[in-house]
């Protein structure tokens, strides 16, 4: 019987998706839940996988098709006789058991049957070595050893990434096409668009990361321990900051639809994470209702998903403000740009020390600069500038943070 193999079902935002990569082959045996094909939308990869065992059998939709939501993309011959290749090994190996073994119930030592169920270890998986193919008790034991060994496997395969920069020889005039990944085209499309339809401004300030950087190194380790192995970084107290300006200045925190404006109770914040595949975004859920540690756990949980290509469209959608960090790749300064339909973006940079003049003495202090860029439309200058010198003062005396001034 055939299986029809299906698109998965996309979200209202995602109108279709394009067929990045086929993991078997036509003809090839397969497994249940076993990765069949990736599927690439504007925002994610989503991995289709094998509804039953069987033989992938003809392929509808070739790569780089672009298929809409639940569209046929190929079937799967399910059945015993679809799946003789991939049983063939273990039914020769049942073959070679004596005759009085049964099919299923190779003969065994006692002991080996044992340690067999204590290890979850298939019996009839194992080739016996004693006497008329007994399985003895050392099989079992290199069993165990061989598995112990084999790689992990188990997890879901990664979405492979983008197709990395070609390196050209000194004095090579050669050229390489790669065509555009559906991220990548969406995130240059998104952000021409912001440029276009946004009367956008950058307002820049500096920040003494002195206290921040003294609070963090005294609690690190603590904090650590207590909160099972999250850590203490910075971008948790530029998120707290955030959330608490948003609360005060309600336009940074607003959209625009149409003719309205659209204030709104939460702060959803993104937060920009680079990946293979491009710039991606997800979302903090109610970030003014977090602890440190809450947003550090949810920030590095969302880097290793970008990681391994694993984030969700649920989870890269929506967001009333962002938060990107430059810094981390050794930016000093820069003009982020406003993720639509949001009003504003907090940028991030680099920690420098540099001489700053304090109470008429030069001293050397931990420095950084902030960027705020924002729709004019809806946040006048004065809001702008307020709400980043707002973020400043929470950040070089955070006690206000738990004050609540």
């Amino acid at each position: 019987m055939a299986i029809e193999i299906k698109a998965p079902s996309f979200p209202e935002s995602v109108a279709d998706g394009t067929v990045a990569t086929w993991h078997k082959k036509p003809g090839e045996a397969v497994k249940r839940d076993d990765l069949i094909v990736d599927i690439e939308t504007d925002k994610v990869v989503l991995e289709v996988l094998a509804e039953a065992d069987g033989v992938l059998g003809a392929i509808v939709a070739e790569e780089g098709a672009t298929v809409l939501s639940n569209q046929v993309l190929g079937s799967i011959e399910e059945g015993s006789a679809a799946a003789a290749p991939a049983a063939a090994a273990p039914a020769a190996a049942q073959a070679a058991a004596p005759a009085d073994a049964g099919e299923d119930d190779p003969v065994a030592a006692p002991a080996a049957r044992k340690l067999a169920e204590e290890n979850g270890i298939n019996i009839a998986s194992v080739a016996g070595t004693g006497k008329g193919g007994r399985v003895t008790k050392e099989d079992v034991v290199a069993a165990v050893a061989a598995k112990k060994a084999a790689p992990a496997a188990a997890p879901a395969k990664a979405a492979a990434p983008a197709a990395a920069a070609p390196v050209f020889a000194a004095g090579d005039r050669t050229e390489k096409r790669v065509p555009m990944t559906r991220v990548r085209a969406t995130v240059a499309k998104r952000l021409v668009e912001a440029q276009s339809n946004m009367a956008m401004l950058t307002t820049f300030n500096e920040v003494d990361m002195t206290e921040v950087m003294a609070l963090r190194s005294k609690y690190k380790d603590l904090f650590e321990k207590s909160h099972n192995g999250v850590r203490l970084g910075f971008m948790s107290f530029f998120v707290k900051a955030a959330t608490e300006a948003l609360k005060r200045f309600p336009a940074v925190n607003a959209s625009i639809d149409g003719s309205d404006i659209v204030y709104h109770g939460y702060a959803d914040v993104g937060v920009a994470v680079s990946s293979d595949r491009g710039l991606v975004v997800p979302v903090l859920r109610n970030a003014e209702l977090m602890s440190l540690a809450e947003i550090e756990g949810g920030i590095a949980g969302f880097g290793k998903k970008a990681r391994d290509g694993k984030l969700t469209i649920d989870e890269m959608t929506g967001g009333t403000f962002t938060i990107t960090n430059g810094g981390t790749f050794g930016s000093m300064m820069s003009t982020p740009i406003v993720n639509p339909p949001q009003a504003a973006i907090l940028g991030m940079h680099n920690i420098l020390q540099r001489p700053m003049a304090i109470n008429g003495q030069v001293v050397i202090r931990p420095m950084m600069y902030l960027a705020l860029s924002y729709d004019h439309r809806l946040i006048d200058g004065k809001e702008a500038v307020t709400f980043l010198v707002t973020i400043k003062n929470l950040l070089e005396d955070p006690a206000r943070l738990l004050l609540d001034i």
